[in-house]
């Protein structure tokens, strides 16, 4: 009998006020994913919600049955981030989704089980292999990768590593050691003022012609689009994928995990299709794992 796959909600990839992030694991708590992914990805300087927060919010959805993975920094700059990851590393209360090298290393030197997150470039399966003996536990997919790259990685998938996909959410396109959103309105990233707390969902960036192309997220580039897998979870289960990730976003993320809590559980698509459009900011993409360019969308065929 096919194991059923577990939905998890990724990282909050924004900058919020604390009192909305709390909210949010508050509904997180009775919602149906079970993983849940805690942290700060994007930028050293989001403050408002520290460690030793992340380990209290933590220890609370885990006493209500949630699976809790602390996540690291994707892009590290200065000694002082390298300090705050071998602290995050070194907790004793949960797993670490590693998002850059630095992270492995020294998870693997002390012994430690771990994730990877999107931004570690997995592409074939000797890394796989490599990691699993570092001590890789569950990898995420690289959002560039399609259906066909994820079937061969599937056929020769170490065991006792498991796979999960970027099911929803603006894809993370890349990262730099410029804050775009600073640059933006003229300042330095030294003195950003903070500037992402203003765009909850990113700044939109539109071409000269008026297309909206790019979110700018602090250091990280992200889709205008919303990626979404909707369609393709029939696919995904069959692939043996073990977790469908949820990327938080402002509003309509419990309604997108019921969406997708239906669909695993094999209800219609077409109507959920429907639904979870209506839910994304801008529309939706899902070019990268169906083979095409990244914002192309290949659509329910919807009588």
């Amino acid at each position: 009998m096919m194991k059923t796959m577990r939905l998890s909600i990724g990282p909050i990839q924004y900058f919020w006020e604390r009192q909305r992030v709390l909210n949010f694991y508050q509904q997180a708590a009775d919602s149906a994913a079970e993983i849940i992914y805690l942290g700060e990805v994007i930028c050293s300087k989001r403050r408002l919600v520290k460690l030793d927060d992340w380990l209290a919010i933590g220890k609370e959805l885990r006493q209500g049955g949630k699976e809790v993975i602390l996540s690291s920094l994707t892009l590290l700059e200065a000694a002082s981030e390298l300090g705050a990851l071998k602290k995050l590393c070194s907790n004793e209360s949960f797993m670490v989704e590693a998002n850059d090298v630095a992270a492995i290393q020294l998870l693997s030197t002390a012994g430690k089980d771990f994730v990877t997150g999107p931004s570690v470039n997995i592409y074939n399966n000797r890394s796989l292999q490599l990691l699993a003996r570092k001590g890789l536990k569950r990898w995420v997919l690289p959002v560039e990768l399609g259906l066909d790259t994820l079937k061969d990685l599937q056929a020769q998938r170490p065991d006792g590593v498991e796979t999960e996909v970027f099911a929803l959410g603006r894809l993370p396109l890349a990262y730099s050691a410029r804050c775009y959103t600073a640059r933006s309105h003229n300042l330095p990233k030294d003195d950003c003022q903070f500037k992402c707390i203003d765009y909850p969902d990113g700044r939109l960036l539109a071409t000269q012609e008026g297309q909206e192309f790019l979110v700018l997220n602090g250091i990280q580039t992200q889709s205008a689009l919303t990626h979404q897998a909707l369609e393709q979870v029939p696919e995904l289960e069959a692939l043996g994928v073990d977790v469908l990730r949820i990327s938080p976003q402002l509003q309509g993320t419990p309604q997108i995990i019921e969406i997708f809590d239906a669909a695993r559980k094999g209800a219609d698509l077409a109507p959920l299709g429907k639904e979870l459009l209506s839910l994304l900011p801008l529309g939706a993409c899902n070019g990268y794992l169906v083979n095409q360019a990244g914002m192309d969308y290949d659509a329910f065929e919807v009588a």
